[in-house]
């Protein structure tokens, strides 16, 4: 177990100086790179095809002389070469874990890991949840998935573990009912899953345990695995059924666990962890580095610092962030995010990107007429579309038909006003659209296209 370094920072280098972190970051990319070129058969021959000398790097700045690393390579590095791929560069002997990403389709993203690799996915896991509120001595409740390989199962256990919590890893699989009861049995006062899960399980507190959720003995919750966490109407409805604090964290399987963590500000996710990795902003459509200043908007790219099985240089998440702050009356100097969607997961419409959880966030801000539960129907293939978006929104209980006019009217006049994105929205009535019973709510379904 180790111990954070003060009441408000698991490590001091949460708090170093721009030139302070610097240093560190730069010495590690260094010993990284050398490592990485001389252990890895994926990386070394990435780096010759690319005709780039990874020993000429020397500074973050330098990083653009190296290719990306895409997750379709990593696949079919992992096929070509099993169990862990042409970019493993660990023994088998100094491998003592393997994880597995929750991919949606196909096998999993395998990862091996070290003894070292472990220990740093759970330094750099620790500062996020530390900066989140948990602290030495809670007794959590674990709802994040703990089956099919999802990155918030065994590695947060280990995480919680390495901080001194008490972990309870009972997993959303386990369903609402498990949960609440084990809740109001052990009355943990930490609490971690996906937002909108979280939010369903205060939803059926009263019906379930006889109690409202606030009333359970939440004091902290972290929130991650989807976007929309941040969202002011996700968290406000969070904190308002639990009566308790509710911050967002972010990471993924491929580099950690989870490596972002927001503060009490609650003015986005901190970067917490410059010795520990490289985190890039770029422009997602032509590959250059976008400056991370207040307002900046692009996708994360990391590099790690400290790994040894599964190391990774420039890799492409297809998370979308908006820098949300370059300081912070916490303390902490990194820079501060909140994840709008994922690259991959965007729409265009009639030639306007817009991402799914935007789109949420307007619906909620409608409660209570509006449940907040909203779904996509796209009837339509890929990621475009010329004609409107078709929206699926449930009202109220009891909401009045000249009520649900004016609500429809008004959602398809707000949407367009903010995104400059015209939709055709269908109400439809509470409890209409399916609860999270899972890990992750998916805002795009897809259905048969219509003919004419």
């Amino acid at each position: 177990m180790a111990a954070p370094y003060s009441e408000k920072q698991w490590s001091a280098i949460e708090s170093a100086s721009a030139d302070e972190a610097r240093v560190v970051q730069e010495e590690r990319l260094r010993e990284q790179l050398a490592y990485v070129g001389a252990r890895s058969e994926f990386y070394r021959e990435k780096f010759a095809a690319a005709g780039v000398d990874p020993a000429a790097v020397r500074t973050v700045e330098d990083l653009v002389r190296l290719p990306f690393t895409e997750k379709q390579e990593l696949r079919e590095s992992l096929a070509a070469a099993p169990p862990l791929g042409a970019h493993v560069a660990a023994g088998p002997d100094e491998i003592v874990q393997i994880q597995a990403s929750s991919g949606t389709t196909g096998s999993p993203s395998y990862v091996g890991l070290t003894r070292s690799d472990i220990e740093t996915w759970c330094e750099l896991g620790a500062r996020a949840l530390y900066a989140n509120g948990f602290r030495p001595g809670d007794r959590l409740l674990h709802a994040f998935g703990m089956s099919k390989g999802f990155v918030g199962g065994l590695p947060v256990v280990q995480i919680l573990q390495h901080m001194g919590i008490v972990d309870i890893p009972i997993g959303a699989e386990a369903g609402a009912e498990r949960l609440l009861r084990v809740q109001a049995d052990q009355r943990p006062n930490a609490l971690i899953g996906t937002p909108y899960f979280l939010a369903y399980l205060a939803e059926q507190a009263p019906s379930i345990v006889g109690l409202d959720a606030r009333e359970l003995g939440v004091r902290a919750i972290s929130v991650g695995g989807e976007p929309g966490g941040g969202l002011p109407a996700v968290r406000e409805k969070l904190e308002a059924l639990w009566g308790a604090t509710s911050r967002e964290m972010l990471g993924g399987t491929d580099i950690a666990c989870t490596y972002w963590g927001e503060c009490e500000a609650a003015n986005g996710m901190h970067f917490l962890s410059p010795d520990l990795m490289v985190a890039e902003l770029i422009n997602p459509d032509t590959g250059e580095q976008i400056a991370p200043v207040e307002g900046a908007q692009g996708e994360l790219v990391y590099t790690a610092l400290r790994r040894q099985a599964s190391p990774l240089v420039r890799f492409r998440t297809r998370d979308h962030v908006v820098v949300t702050g370059t300081d912070c009356a916490c303390g902490r100097t990194g820079y501060t995010v909140r994840c709008i969607g994922r690259t991959d997961d965007m729409l265009i419409v009639r030639g306007i990107n817009v991402f799914p959880s935007a789109i949420k966030q307007l619906v909620a801000e409608l409660a209570p007429v509006t449940t907040g539960e909203m779904r996509i129907r796209a009837d339509f293939e890929g990621h475009s579309t010329q004609k409107p978006l078709p929206l699926v929104v449930e009202h109220a209980a009891g909401l009045p038909s000249e009520k649900q006019d004016e609500l429809r009217a008004s959602l398809e006049s707000r949407i367009r006003s903010a995104l400059n994105v015209k939709t055709a929205v269908t109400l439809v009535p509470d409890g209409s659209l399916k609860r999270p019973d899972h890990v992750k709510v998916n805002l795009v379904e897809r259905v048969p296209a219509q003919t004419a």
